[in-house]
């Protein structure tokens, strides 16, 4: 096939350049006010099917939600078919929006993020974790039996977010596995507070840092090459809801995601909540594991231009994650009679405080109506929102929603930052919608 007829996808002609994609497939760019010219929302009405209703408020450089084709689905052990793989060396894998519908993540729809190879044949009998290192008053190890028993259990709905979760909306764009929106998950964690392990072991008053060590292999086949340790600062590890887990929603937790053991820090990247763990260091200082340095897992400290490159000390520690939203139903490109209100149902979490509103649009962002609001099961655990939306008349349409924490802080309407590996998007989810 010659250059002259190969076919590319919309993403790729948009990463190409907004303004020239916008001006090849509907004729127009943007007005001095940011929006889409007429003609463009007359001509993107005419491929989606159907007048854009709102279309003197669409954003220039925004892809309609009703041509983002979603990925081709395919299977994994242990998971539901329906997960989207991104890439099979190490297995990565993502949940479409629709299938997380359920207010508690079932086991075999959870997200999964691998950086190497899981062990095979995990004998839990044997299974031990050590704690060690400069801030630890002793070295200590533990049976999985002896955790269970020694501790008190714990249990709690725990969100846990890939820090890349949104990274194929970033133009540039970043280096990294393609995750669009399904990188997140609820379930229910079991297992014992980490915060009385430490204590048992000791705690000493220099003890600034915990990072953990998994028994993955290296995709390089290495057996002394690690594949990631990273961890969280003393404050984050002592808190009530950092957990040691053995179980996810009352079973084992599933093998690409951890079993035996594993760390749970809510609402913190998912990259810090280590799995088949069986050693914790007690660091002095910010610890200094494989992906914890250089740029993997930190945003520049000060907003930069896209495509700017950043010194590695420019650059900080992703911690908290920021406030976001998920519309689980209905899935995108519907369609439904005018006279029929639309319910629309979803969750919210922010990395530390609550939500305190989810509001939703139908008009690019203009105006907004609140929806209604469940309060979280737990700290850290996301919160499920769900409205009926009415259009006023037949047409295409968007309906995004938005969420506000308890510190006022809200979502972007559209990208926020960029920066160099395309962390933290927590840009409005949108669905389509056409109305007959």
């Amino acid at each position: 096939m010659s250059d002259k007829s190969k076919k590319i996808g919309i993403h790729e002609l948009y990463a190409q350049g907004k303004e020239k994609a916008e001006k090849k497939l509907w004729g127009a760019s943007a007005n001095r006010r940011g929006f889409l010219k007429r003609t463009a929302v007359l001509a993107m009405g005419t491929a989606l099917g159907a007048p854009i209703v709102f279309g003197k408020t669409y954003p220039s450089g925004l892809i309609p939600a009703g041509l983002a084709h979603s990925k081709v689905p395919f299977a994994l052990p242990g998971k539901h078919p329906g997960l989207t793989i991104l890439n099979d060396r190490p297995i990565n894998a993502e949940t479409p929006p629709d299938l997380l519908d359920d207010k508690i993540t079932p086991s075999d729809k959870l997200f999964v993020r691998n950086n190497g190879i899981p062990p095979v044949d995990v004998d839990v009998n044997k299974w031990t974790l050590t704690i060690e290192g400069e801030g630890a008053r002793q070295t200590k190890t533990y049976t999985l039996a002896e955790l269970k028993s020694k501790f008190q259990q714990h249990t709690y709905q725990l969100t846990l977010e890939c820090g890349g979760n949104g990274r194929s909306e970033f133009n540039p764009p970043a280096k990294g596995n393609q995750w669009s929106l399904g990188a997140v998950g609820c379930p229910t964690w079991t297992g014992v507070r980490l915060k009385d392990v430490l204590e048992d072991v000791g705690i000493k008053s220099n003890a600034t840092y915990i990072g953990y060590y998994g028994k993955d292999t290296h995709i390089s086949g290495k057996p002394d090459k690690v594949v990631i340790s990273r961890g969280v600062p003393m404050d984050k590890a002592l808190e009530e809801e950092s957990l040691i887990a053995w179980a996810m929603n009352g079973q084992d937790i599933p093998a690409l995601n951890g079993h035996p053991l594993r760390l749970v820090f809510g609402g913190w990247p998912a990259s810090c909540s280590g799995k088949w763990l069986h050693k914790i260091v007690i660091r002095d200082k910010v610890h200094d594991g494989p992906k914890m340095t250089g740029q993997s897992y930190r945003v520049p400290c000060k907003p930069v231009a896209p495509g700017t490159k950043v010194a590695n000390e420019d650059m900080c520690i992703i911690e908290s994650m920021p406030v976001k939203s998920l519309i689980t139903f209905p899935k995108t490109g519907g369609t439904i009679k005018q006279t029929q209100n639309l319910p629309i149902r979803g969750h919210a979490w922010a990395g530390g405080p609550a939500i305190k509103e989810v509001s939703f649009s139908i008009d690019f962002g203009a105006t907004w109506q609140k929806c209604e609001l469940e309060a979280p099961a737990n700290r850290l655990a996301w919160q499920h929102f769900n409205a009926k939306v009415s259009f006023p008349e037949t047409g295409y349409y968007e309906v995004w929603v938005k969420a506000t924490d308890s510190n006022d802080v809200s979502q972007p309407m559209l990208l926020p930052g960029w920066n160099p590996r395309g962390y933290l998007n927590n840009a409005c989810h949108r669905i389509a919608v056409k109305v007959q």
